[in-house]
């Protein structure tokens, strides 16, 4: 395995770990990476560079950003975004890796790419929940706001800094592990 498939692995990881707090974010700065060719796309998936994608995945960046600080529509979003962002982390992993076999690929992609999207996407969701119950949603604009900043930088970190990308994502995958075991109900 070469350098280049190691870091596109590690690439479509800390990208996977940035959807599961904003599906679109690091979709949206994927894009601009690869129509800017700051970095290299698997052949299939060339498309994601193309400026009709920027555009839309643009649009859809910034209404996903401003839906999540409207009360109720917050909520409603994460009942939807754990399989979304499944659906997108396996994506991401799907269009990063390059020099890999099929078989590979979609392995990596389905367990690494949209599990790590699909928990961090869950933890976010309980969190938001966490917050509309103890504050009545008053603190879920602060929510927002950092899982969104959370979301921009590791997407930037994955495509200048892959290496840290993949530190940040074991620290973060961390974090989340010492919080369940901190509130997971003690056995009788």
């Amino acid at each position: 395995m070469s350098i280049e498939s190691i870091l596109s692995i590690f690439l479509g990881v800390g990208l996977a770990a940035s959807v599961g707090f904003r599906v679109f974010v690091p979709l949206f700065v994927l894009s601009l990476a690869a129509h800017f060719q700051v970095w290299e796309l698997n052949e299939s998936w060339l498309w994601i560079g193309s400026l009709p994608a920027v555009i839309v995945l643009g649009v859809a960046t910034i209404v996903e950003i401003l839906a999540y600080y409207v009360p109720f529509i917050d909520n409603l979003l994460d009942t939807i975004a754990v399989p979304l962002a499944a659906i997108a982390g396996t994506a991401i992993m799907v269009s990063t890796a390059i020099d890999l076999s099929p078989v590979f690929t979609w392995a990596l992609a389905i367990i690494a790419g949209g599990g790590t999207a699909a928990v961090i996407a869950g933890t976010t969701s309980a969190t938001r929940l966490a917050s509309t119950s103890t504050t009545a949603g008053f603190a879920n604009p602060i929510v927002s706001t950092l899982e969104t900043g959370t979301s921009i930088l590791l997407a930037i970190i994955s495509i200048f800094l892959p290496i840290l990308a993949i530190v940040l994502v074991f620290i973060i995958g961390f974090i989340i592990f010492k919080i369940y075991r901190k509130f997971k109900p003690l056995k009788p």
